[in-house]
């Protein structure tokens, strides 16, 4: 006889103990509802509990990311670099835990495998890889938009003989929980597939002490400096006592980022005027170069061509063979259009004799072998492979979940030609589903430290207008619904961002050989965003039927 599982019974559900899981766990929790949170790992952190590759850190400045809205409870951290690394980003995490005494609400090494919206009790009916089961009226998704691992589709990975891994499950050091295993690349032969915003941090660090490196290479990107500095004491007190002004500075600016957009159009500018800006945000720190340009930068080819121009100039200027300059010099997206990696002396590294670059899209890899990777003819004898190939990005974690809503409708099939959503929170015929820094979602091409917390906040405010006026039932009227979608589509189309093929777009490929091309991200602006949800709030909820 099959033994009965015991269901327990919470007001909510949160899947995901990142930066903005733990914080919505936390301001619910406070509000008076029970939360219950789940993540496969064995403690906080999210992106930063799993990505401990050598070189991973911060390409948001670490004073304008994290727990703004925690007032009296994080004022006393100290930031030591304008970007902070993996380990002091981890650290963080835990010590905001620690603050919010967050752990007790979450059950980690646990992931959630299924959740079915049960139509008669209108609450959400979770089975968890551990063979329990827990329902919800509430489910929050906040699994982040790039958590997902993506594995490149080569034959005989599982040949190899050697140490492989992805960025992303870097092995983790026992002896410190904030650390990753340190490995030794000295008089090994490694292989790095990958030159996006990972590839570009890592190469660096493994070039310094490998006996041979080779860089594969599918496509390249527009990488800028990075500029990490160190804090002084005495900035870190000037920069505590104005992150009010700081929030609300960033809370102004289009992505969350402490970075204004020039007023001038790039054709409105002599050459003159367009180098000068052009070298002096090429040696401002952070994304100065991409978010504090001209304004028609993602609208206008021509803006575009100028600045794509100046930064190929900068890459055969620090790459002393022009073969391997141009290599590098990407032709298939225009600048911007793909999240710009920020770099730490990563074209320099092209310089080095220990460093070969090998284009796989001239010749495409075609099966990893037990001693390494043929490309072609060419076969190459490597002891390390590491695949920094990126995320199967927003949607990726969610499709691992048995998801399914009213009639039993399974969430992938809804988002199969690509999202629909409603302010990028909530789904139709899936009620009480809530999907933070999510598809089409105000948080999600943003500084997510920030815009997720700024988006909890209004989730959660949500939530309380719902139990005061006695409410237990949330879901997208059909025309709200297909009308945000829409305004998600065209805005995006109006944009150089269509030419890419970024992590923020989907594409389907149709049996004909046709494909379908749709924007997972939300890109009006995050202060349009927020506006706009306010607006709605202000209209008791315009466009949800609650009940």
């Amino acid at each position: 006889m099959l033994k009965k599982v015991e269901t327990r019974s919470v007001d909510a559900v949160v899947i995901g103990a990142g930066i903005t899981g733990m914080y919505q766990t936390y301001v619910l929790r406070e509000m008076g509802f029970s939360v219950q949170g789940y993540d496969g790992s064995s403690n906080v952190g999210g992106t930063w509990y799993w990505n401990r590759y050598p070189g991973c850190r911060l390409d948001t400045e670490s004073y304008a990311y994290g727990y703004f809205g925690l007032k009296g409870i994080m004022p006393e951290w100290t930031w030591t670099e304008r970007f902070a690394g993996q380990p002091t980003m981890l650290r963080y995490c835990n010590y905001a835990a620690d603050k919010m005494d967050i752990r007790k609400n979450y059950q980690f090494n646990t992931r959630v495998t299924k959740a079915h919206f049960n139509e008669a009790t209108d609450m959400w009916e979770l089975g968890l890889d551990d063979g329990s089961e827990v329902s919800c009226r509430y489910l929050i998704s906040a699994v982040g938009p790039l958590s997902a691992t993506r594995m490149p589709n080569i034959a005989g990975i599982e040949d190899f003989k050697g140490e492989s891994f992805h960025t992303s499950r870097w092995p983790r050091d026992p002896s410190d929980p904030n650390g990753a295993q340190q490995i030794d690349f000295s008089n090994k032969r490694v292989g790095v597939i990958g030159t996006g915003a990972t590839g570009v941090q890592v190469i660096p660090i493994v070039a310094k002490s490998a006996k041979e490196l080779v860089v594969f290479q599918r496509s390249p990107n527009w990488c800028t400096p990075l500029g990490n500095t160190p804090i002084t004491e005495d900035e870190m007190v000037k920069l505590r006592s104005e992150y009010e002004k700081i929030l609300a500075f960033v809370s102004s600016t289009p992505t969350g980022f402490p970075y204004e957009r020039n007023n001038k159009k790039g054709s409105q500018t002599t050459p003159e005027e367009r180098a000068q800006l052009f070298e002096s945000l090429y040696d401002m720190p952070g994304y100065g170069i991409w978010l504090s340009g001209y304004r028609d930068l993602l609208t206008s080819k021509t803006s575009n061509n100028y600045l794509a121009e100046f930064i190929a100039s900068k890459i055969r200027q620090r790459v002393k063979d022009p073969v391997t300059a141009e290599k590098l010099i990407p032709k298939d997206h225009p600048f911007g259009t793909k999240r710009v990696p920020m770099e730490t002396y990563y074209y320099e590294v092209y310089n080095q004799p220990n460093v070969k670059l090998v284009d796989v899209r001239e010749t495409p890899i075609t099966r990893v072998t037990p001693t390494g990777l043929q490309v072609g003819d060419q076969s190459y004898d490597l002891d390390v492979i590491v695949y920094a190939t990126g995320f199967d990005a927003v949607t990726g974690s969610l499709d691992l979940i048995d998801i399914r809503g009213r009639g039993g409708e399974p969430l992938k099939q809804t988002w199969d030609d690509g999202p629909l959503t409603y302010l990028g929170l909530q789904v139709r015929k899936f009620p009480n589903f809530f999907t933070l820094v999510g598809p089409h979602n105000g948080a999600t091409f943003c500084n997510v430290g920030v815009c997720g917390g700024l988006q909890v906040e209004w989730v959660s405010r949500m939530l309380g207008y719902m139990r005061d006026h006695k409410l237990v039932y949330s879901e997208p009227l059909e025309e709200a619904q297909d009308k945000w979608t829409k305004q998600v589509y065209e805005d995006f189309s109006k944009t150089l961002l269509t030419e890419a093929d970024a992590w923020w777009v989907k594409v389907k490929t149709h049996p004909d050989g046709t494909q379908t091309r749709r924007a997972m991200v939300h890109v009006a602006g995050g202060p349009e965003y927020r506006k706009f949800c306010e607006d709605i709030a202000s209209r008791d909820y315009e466009g949800f039927a609650l009940r």
